[in-house]
């Protein structure tokens, strides 16, 4: 073999070794960064799965285990080759910025993890972020939780019951977008039974009252509820011909809890519409 062809040889394998590496370095096929988050710069997917229902090992406040369950994505990225490295401190920072730019928080932080965590519409999404190798690679897992539907809803005679024992009923079938007032489309079971209850009870004169958590400020939700509750009325009229004379729309925010608001079961329950006679 002559030089010119053994020169050949070594340049086709050295362009097949480089290709190599250069494939290697791409992401595993049929990945993706998860909808929610983009990638760190220079980085590419070394691993990924996709769990439609596992548990996730979340760390709560005080830095204690909690299990959550849900959909489950877990993808790791590293660094390419002769990129800069971020430390691992810029990568946390990063997730955590873009988290929170969004409506989430901060739930646990220690030197190489963080937890985030971020409520929104119907969903309830929760980060862990791992940095290890000195920054040069990192763990995203994502679990996915589906805040739980209210199916079974109060029906008219219960709410009544419910009136004429107590003087009011608490109702969790009314559902609306985060810090907004639109009645979505779940709700109809509920409305309706509202509906049908001041059908059946003519000389019925009602409160509609919107409480919240207390997630964001006093006024804000105080502002919220009442607006809440007023378009509960709108809805009834608009859709249903109630009599909105018999209802009077009115917001007490987050001062009448019914359970702690530490936790998310707690808060859930205080965001509710009463109904209270007049």
């Amino acid at each position: 073999m002559n030089r010119m062809s053994r020169t050949i040889l070594v340049v086709l394998g050295a362009g097949m070794l480089l290709a190599g590496f250069a494939l290697a370095q791409q992401d595993v096929k049929g990945s993706s960064d998860h909808p929610l988050l983009s990638r760190m710069p220079n980085f590419y997917i070394t691993k990924y799965e996709v769990k439609e229902f596992d548990q996730l090992n979340f760390k709560d406040e005080k830095g204690k285990p909690t299990a959550v369950e849900g959909k489950k994505y877990h993808i790791v990225y590293m660094v390419k080759e002769g990129s800069q490295v971020p430390s691992i401190l810029q990568i946390l920072r990063n997730f955590q910025n873009a988290i929170e730019k969004i409506g989430g928080k901060k739930i646990y932080e220690d030197s190489i993890n963080i937890y985030l965590k971020l409520e929104k519409d119907d969903l309830i999404t929760w980060v862990h972020v791992l940095g290890f190798g000195g920054g040069k690679a990192y763990d995203l897992d994502i679990l996915e939780e589906g805040r739980m539907k209210q199916d079974v809803v109060a029906d008219a005679a219960s709410m009544a019951r419910d009136i004429a024992s107590s003087g009011k009923v608490a109702l969790y079938g009314i559902y609306f977008d985060t810090a907004k007032t639109d009645i979505k489309p779940e709700s109809e079971p509920a409305i309706k039974e509202i509906a049908n209850l001041l059908q059946q009870n003519p000389a019925l004169k009602l409160f509609v009252v919107g409480h919240t958590d207390n997630v964001g400020t006093l006024d804000a939700n105080m502002d919220l509820s009442k607006r809440r509750a007023e378009s509960v009325i709108s809805y009834l009229a608009a859709n249903y011909k109630a009599d909105a004379g018999r209802l009077k729309g009115y917001g007490v925010g987050p001062l009448a809890p019914v359970a702690s608001n530490k936790t998310d079961e707690g808060k859930a329950k205080n965001r509710r519409v009463e109904l209270v006679e007049q």
